[in-house]
């Protein structure tokens, strides 16, 4: 009985894990991982957060109406050419 104890309680020895070359380049892609994460953290703190950001006023509203104009004007001298177009010109 007591050998049968003796054999069992001898563990085989641990061989340190031999180097695996896939590690190296697992290594690389975090390295890099973690720069793009750091640089656009960096990009995001430049930036006003949603809520901070303050209610359009009266110049957000005058722009609009502005831009909605010229694109009206430009709408119109769009059809007028392309109704020139669509008529012979000796109408």
């Amino acid at each position: 009985m007591a050998r049968a104890l003796r054999n069992k309680a001898t563990p085989a020895p641990e061989l340190p894990p031999a180097p695996d070359p896939r590690a190296d380049e697992l290594r690389e892609k975090l390295a890099e991982a973690r720069e793009v994460v750091a640089e656009r953290e960096e990009a995001e703190a430049a930036e006003t957060p949603v809520d901070e950001v303050e209610a359009p006023g009266e110049d957000i509203a005058a722009r609009r109406k502005k831009v909605h104009a010229h694109g009206h004007a430009v709408a119109g001298e769009m059809r007028r050419r392309a109704s020139k177009k669509a008529k012979p010109e000796g109408e």
